[in-house]
């Protein structure tokens, strides 16, 4: 995992580059989900910002998450538990993620699974794409198969 002060670096100056005031909790939040290849739920970052002691008021991360999104620094995407989670976004149009059907987790895949814009109907704007394949993460499937030959 990069160092604290280098993702703390990198969230100032990602924001900046929007053109937007560095507010501490913008960063902080930006820094938390820099420090992730998960996606993450409001939940899992209240808990990451207790943990440091910087904890965040529900309100202020709800707000800053929805900005994130908006000025395209982060991406969110709902797994099956209707669980609304955020990642890092990527600069591609859209990428697939990876569900566990075992624990629930969301990861982003890699840069080389970006999907490409398919053409929309004439008028409509498409934004994204969004795809999700369903399995088992490693470490379920692990103990999926050290399950199997006990």
């Amino acid at each position: 995992m990069p160092a604290l002060a280098a993702l703390h670096d990198n969230a100032i100056r990602l924001i900046r580059e929007r053109g937007a005031s560095a507010t501490a909790a913008r960063v902080q939040v930006l820094r938390l989900l820099l420090a992730t290849h998960a996606t993450v739920s409001h939940q899992s970052l209240t808990q990451a910002a207790l943990d440091e002691g910087q904890p965040l008021d529900k309100v202020t991360l709800y707000r800053v998450l929805d900005w994130l999104v908006a000025q395209d620094l982060a991406h969110s995407v709902t797994g099956q538990d209707r669980v609304r989670r955020f990642g890092i976004a990527d600069v591609h149009h859209g990428h697939a993620h990876f569900e566990c059907d075992a624990c629930g987790q969301l990861f982003c895949l890699p840069e080389r699974a970006s999907l490409p814009m398919p053409a929309a109907p004439v008028g409509f704007e498409a934004r994204r794409v969004d795809i999700t394949i369903h399995g088992r993460c490693a470490e379920c499937a692990r103990t999926a198969r050290s399950n199997v030959l006990t």
